[in-house]
């Protein structure tokens, strides 16, 4: 497949994000609108009289706030071929999580526009390139340390579909639409099975020593743990760092909170002095990235509606003052006004941090964090 011209593709996946940060509340209006037609093609959102909704009060009105143990009904009903409860296309896959819902991986599906969106995780090395002027980062490729894109198959009606985790969907559709090229390419990190074990794990890693020792690799994009343990087991395995064989100009890293402040040090040690761009997303679609060198992330204020379940109530992100903090509520082309579960703290805008899930002790850890980083709330 011919690779996109890369000075086309940053102009058309950057500007919409820098035209939606400039203005983010003629931005959110228009998503929603965009959502909502949407919504009004599926039973749910007419059942929920989407047609009608004319206003952000009427769609809070109209659309209650849901968690995934809320959607799982619907989202089962869907698996048995009831495709337009919830959705307005026939998905075209199936992302499952790394952690557990109840001792559950959740299955989340994934409609065309959807998965369309999730390609805005190229974002993040888009502006690196950008930023640095370093465009020879795309005569590179990515070291892929993913989990595989798909692990199996899921009845939906009469249909097989395959279904996967996240973080390689996103790996493998990106690097079919962006300049990225990844090695090992997804195929062959599907290819060896799904398992997580730490034989599992030392088998992908030995696949990305071999595939990449003799390549220029410029980038490492993924979950920032997975990161760590490659570098680990480089250097037990084959008693070398990453930074021996590489010079890795940028690490796009999402999955956990700290990547720029708590892993920083452990990162460089193992990766030389690269720039780290934080990725901020999950399951359920790509949320923001690092826009430059201070240390947060910026809404896609273009592709998702975002609110936030403060201790005084309902706001859209966007409405934050700094220092304010709570409950991601996001509406997706799958997902109208589904709570996430993570706790998402407001820097000087356009700037934010995911601190963690929305547990009790989260913002005391946090705090515990930038103490012992030396970060003390830095950008």
């Amino acid at each position: 497949m011919n690779q996109p011209d890369p000075q086309v593709m940053i102009q058309s996946m950057l500007q919409p994000w820098h035209e939606a940060v400039a203005r983010p509340a003629q931005a959110q209006e228009a998503v929603l609108q965009r959502l909502l037609r949407i919504y009004a093609q599926t039973d749910y959102g007419r059942r929920r009289g989407a047609e009608q909704v004319g206003s952000l009060a009427d769609y809070r009105r109209a659309f209650p706030v849901m968690t995934y143990d809320d959607y799982r009904p619907l989202i089962q009903q869907v698996m048995a071929g009831e495709v337009e409860l919830l959705l307005n296309e026939e998905p075209v896959g199936w992302a499952i999580t790394r952690g557990t819902t109840r001792g559950e991986s959740k299955f989340v599906p994934m409609t065309p526009t959807d998965l369309a969106m999730r390609v805005s995780a190229g974002r993040a090395v888009m502006q690196y390139a950008v930023e640095s002027g370093r465009y020879d980062v795309f005569g590179g490729v990515n070291l892929n340390l993913n989990f595989p894109s798909v692990v199996g198959t899921v009845r939906v009606g009469e249909r097989d579909l395959e279904y996967g985790y996240s973080s390689g969907i996103y790996t493998k559709f990106v690097s079919e639409r962006t300049p990225v090229r990844s090695l090992p390419s997804q195929p062959e990190i599907d290819a060896l099975g799904g398992g997580k074990t730490v034989r599992d794990w030392e088998a992908r890693f030995e696949l990305a020593y071999e595939k990449c020792r003799e390549e220029k690799v410029t980038l490492v994009g993924g979950v920032a743990p997975t990161a760590l343990r490659f570098g680990r087991y480089l250097r037990r395995t084959h008693r070398l760092y990453p930074r021996d064989l590489w010079r890795v100009q940028v690490l796009t890293l999402g999955s956990v909170p700290g990547i720029n402040t708590r892993l920083r040090p452990a990162l460089r040690a193992f990766y030389g002095p690269a720039a780290i761009r934080e990725i901020y997303g999950a399951t359920e679609g790509m949320f923001g990235q690092q826009r430059d060198g201070r240390r947060a992330w910026v809404p896609n204020y273009d592709l998702f509606f975002f609110e936030i379940q403060t201790r005084r109530g309902l706001k859209q992100l966007h409405e934050l003052r700094p220092g304010e903090r709570g409950g991601l509520v996001v509406s997706t082309p799958v997902f109208p006004r589904y709570r996430i579960g993570d706790l998402v703290l407001a820097l000087r805008p356009p700037y934010f941090r995911c601190i963690g899930r929305e547990e009790w002790w989260t913002p005391l850890r946090y705090v515990w964090e930038e103490l012992s980083s030396l970060n003390l709330g830095r950008l």
